[in-house]
């Protein structure tokens, strides 16, 4: 017996409206990036500036940071989280429980934006960080990239990964209340962060707010957790970043 034509109608609005939210929310964030996220601006001339760290951290310079990070995470792991969404705003639970899914799993990046802001602040004290808010020493840069592409090999990544790619199985029963909902969100966002966090440690190799260094992981990302052949992908990275750790380790001791 198939299904109520206004069911059918106000699930596609669903969808719809769903979606729209995602799109806005990725934009606005990009923008928000884009702008400099709120960090303090130099003027260079010819219309160029360039974002300008204090000489010493400060609670509103941490606050800037932490906000960054958050937002930062937004532009680059919701859209490889909007199927995920887009399957539970596709039944019958509608348009709350996506929020609410939305939001636990937020809460895990949000976590992630701490410890993330934290280490920011340990490397700039210790003068470990360049202009750009990227590592200073390229033999630590090789490490961090070769311990990148190590991981992508481990078996942990595959779990993770395997884990971000189903999570539309999830039972009807998981998602039906607020709090349910929430609680799918953490856990669906603790397994995605599992697979991706070594991948976000590179923005410390290639400068944090290196936009086209963010929108490459953003990318690599997507393709790993919606593409059938995620795991090869995840590989392919591995073989890429290990060599490209191993030719600048190999410079930086010559």
């Amino acid at each position: 017996m198939g299904q109520h034509p206004d069911f059918d109608h106000r699930t596609c609005l669903t969808v719809k409206t769903v979606l729209a939210s995602i799109v806005l929310v990725v934009v606005a964030s990009w923008i928000y990036l884009l702008a400099g996220a709120g960090m303090p601006q130099m003027d260079m001339g010819g219309g160029k500036v360039m974002l300008m760290a204090p000489p010493s951290w400060s609670f509103s310079y941490a606050a800037i940071i932490f906000a960054m990070w958050t937002i930062m995470m937004v532009a680059m792991m919701i859209p490889s989280a909007a199927p995920t969404i887009l399957r539970i705003a596709g039944r019958a639970e509608g348009v709350a429980t996506a929020a609410f899914f939305t939001a636990g799993y937020l809460i895990v990046w949000t976590g992630f934006s701490a410890v993330a802001t934290t280490l920011q602040w340990a490397f700039d004290s210790a003068h470990l960080l360049s202009d750009s808010m990227a590592i200073r020493s390229e033999l630590a840069a090789s490490f961090i990239v070769i311990g990148a592409g190590l991981y992508q090999l481990s078996a942990t990544k595959k779990h993770c990964l395997r884990r971000c790619c189903s999570a539309h199985l999830l039972a009807d029963d998981q998602v039906r209340s607020p709090s349910a909902g929430v609680r799918a969100g953490v856990t669906y966002g603790i397994s995605c962060l599992g697979c991706c966090w070594a991948l976000m440690c590179l923005l410390f190799v290639v400068g944090v707010m290196n936009f086209l260094g963010i929108a490459v992981i953003a990318m690599w990302v997507l393709a790993e957790k919606t593409l059938a052949s995620g795991v090869r992908v995840a590989q392919a990275a591995a073989v890429g970043l290990i060599g490209w750790g191993s030719v600048t380790l190999a410079l930086a001791i010559r």
